[in-house]
């Protein structure tokens, strides 16, 4: 068995586009998204840099550091196998403050960190890594199914290894529904835990 995976380049859509208006997790559809090195234009998480917080407990919170969760990606196939696992007819990538739907591309979440998405335009967004699943998503998605409270912690471990990726812009550039997604991940070696 190889410790080595090769370079792939795998191709997929654009479904939607979303913009975070506010501090609230939702996103809002948009026509499309205009990105800049400081990420979405009228983005929530516009910003070369950002506060650190929970996800950084080295760094005393409210540090400043590199903004890499720019921009919120998501597999439309992954939101419908939640969507199933929780019991729920749907789950849009805006309830979940999803910057990009796309689909077509198998085992979206476990594209690797350096993962670079390229687009017509010529945007290309440098994926940093997986977005773990939490329970203000999953409040979020409640407020669409008050009867199902469950949901808040339940997507938590429903969502595991299937919430999506965070990325940063590399280059600039618009990114529109219908959009073919160039995918290209680089040659990966498995990290050897011994020796």
């Amino acid at each position: 068995m190889s410790d080595e995976t090769p370079a792939l380049t795998l191709t997929g859509r654009v479904e939607g586009v979303f913009v975070v208006e506010s501090d609230a997790v939702e996103s809002t559809p948009r026509a499309e998204l205009q990105l800049t090195y400081a990420g979405i234009v009228g983005d929530r998480h516009e910003g070369l840099v950002r506060p650190s917080g929970a996800r950084e407990p080295w760094y005393p919170r409210g540090t400043k550091m590199r903004n890499e969760r720019q921009l919120s990606i998501l597999s439309v196939e992954e939101l419908a196998e939640v969507a199933a696992t929780l019991s729920l007819p749907q789950l849009p990538a805006e309830w979940i403050g999803g910057n990009l739907a796309i689909s077509g591309i198998p085992h979206f979440s476990r594209l690797p960190p350096r993962t670079m998405l390229m687009f017509p335009s010529g945007a290309t967004i440098r994926i940093d890594g997986d977005n773990g699943p939490c329970r203000k998503s999953g409040g979020s998605i409640v407020a669409h199914h008050p009867d199902r409270k469950d949901v808040e912690f339940a997507f938590v471990k429903a969502a595991m290894n299937k919430r999506g990726l965070v990325g940063w812009v590399e280059r600039e550039g618009a990114i529109r529904p219908g959009d073919e997604v160039k995918i290209r991940t680089w040659r990966q070696l498995a990290y050897p835990i011994e020796g």
